[in-house]
């Protein structure tokens, strides 16, 4: 006598297997799964098999496959670079030190210089991150510098940045014009500060210091001199 086992805990009779049943268990997209402790291993999907010639066995799809699946869509999210490491264009630059945060004020000349300081681990920077990108990009005149908080404790503390996020103002020997704490809902502070500095002008003299940081070792040299 043929027999067909649904799972390893039932068996059925094949004299009560029907072509119309067979058919209707073939066509179930998912089955009942098995009570538990009726199977050792619980990530097994339940298996019918059918004995009886000319009746195919129903097996259902690997789990391996959604594994695989998985595996992928982890990998292809890692690749994706972290929001603070995403930059709007060329006029966007990270900065890692003083000594890169002091050249790069002193080679901006007249172009007016924000800075943005942030925390990697900040919510409200990373909310206003990509608008403040899609300032960059509308404005390439104007240097944006991104200064991780983390990376560079001493330096901020110099700056009394003690909120995040903060940003600071910079233009050529007028030294710092303006700072001050925004977060995305009070943006419009950011382009009203746009707006007042990023004008016109004609700068005299070598860039001013900042803060208790010394900028004027920074400047380009001038020649020296006749003895």
């Amino acid at each position: 006598m043929a027999d067909a086992i649904w799972s390893p805990s039932f068996r059925f009779s094949s004299s009560l297997l029907t072509t119309a049943s067979v058919s209707a268990l073939n066509s179930s997209s998912q089955p009942s799964i098995s009570p538990a402790g009726s199977c050792s291993d619980k990530r097994a999907s339940p298996v019918l098999f059918v004995s009886s010639a000319g009746v195919s066995a129903f097996v259902p799809a690997p789990r391996k496959q959604f594994n695989s699946l998985k595996v992928h869509a982890t990998i292809a999210e890692t690749d994706q670079p972290k929001w603070w490491e995403r930059n709007a264009g060329p006029n966007m630059v990270d900065i890692h030190s003083t000594p890169e945060f002091l050249s790069a004020l002193s080679e901006a000349g007249d172009r007016l210089v924000i800075v943005e300081f942030y925390g990697t681990w900040c919510a409200s920077c990373r909310a206003l991150f990509p608008k403040l990108c899609k300032t960059a990009e509308e404005h390439p005149e104007i240097l944006f510098l991104k200064v991780n908080f983390d990376e560079n404790k001493p330096m901020c503390k110099s700056l009394n940045v003690k909120v995040l996020p903060f940003f600071h103002f910079y233009r050529g020997s007028e030294g710092q014009l303006e700072s001050f704490s925004c977060s995305l809902v009070k943006f419009q502070k950011i382009k009203d500060a746009i707006a007042k500095h990023n004008t016109e002008r004609c700068s005299i003299g070598p860039p001013k210091g900042v803060g208790e940081l010394n900028l004027n070792s920074f400047a380009a040299p001038k020649d020296s001199p006749p003895s």
